[in-house]
């Protein structure tokens, strides 16, 4: 059996944790993703499809225990409500292959004051 599962609309290999987040909008555990930590010059891109979503000048320190950013790159991200687990919340998907990234709230910095908490697994980092 393999570990990779073939998106047929991507067509990207994923890991099991991978297709479970991007494909079946799951969820990793907090604190569990290396990106945490991660403070290189670069461009965060989707694991799904290599879409390039987020610039490391926007990615900042939130404390939730998942990658955050203020900002996405234009036009490469999209949203939707999602009224899971009881609570309404904006769901952020890849403008692209419409892989589930993770939520976005309104208590991040300026200047935008946006908080895009995602999922560390459904990004692939490239340094410059």
């Amino acid at each position: 059996m393999s570990d990779n599962i073939q998106m047929p609309s991507c067509g990207l290999p994923l890991t099991p944790e991978q297709h479970r987040v991007l494909r079946e909008h799951g969820t990793e555990r907090p604190g569990s993703s290396p990106l945490n930590d991660e403070k290189r010059e670069g461009v965060y891109h989707c694991a799904g499809c290599e879409a390039p979503l987020f610039d490391s000048s926007t990615k900042y320190e939130s404390g939730s225990g998942w990658p955050s950013f203020f900002k996405p790159r234009e036009g490469m991200t999209e949203t939707t409500v999602d009224k899971t687990l009881g609570m309404t919340r904006i769901e952020v998907h890849c403008a692209q292959c419409k892989g589930h990234l993770g939520h976005v709230f309104p208590d991040g910095p300026k200047p935008t004051g946006l908080r895009f908490c995602m999922n560390g697994v459904a990004l692939r980092f490239e340094p410059s």
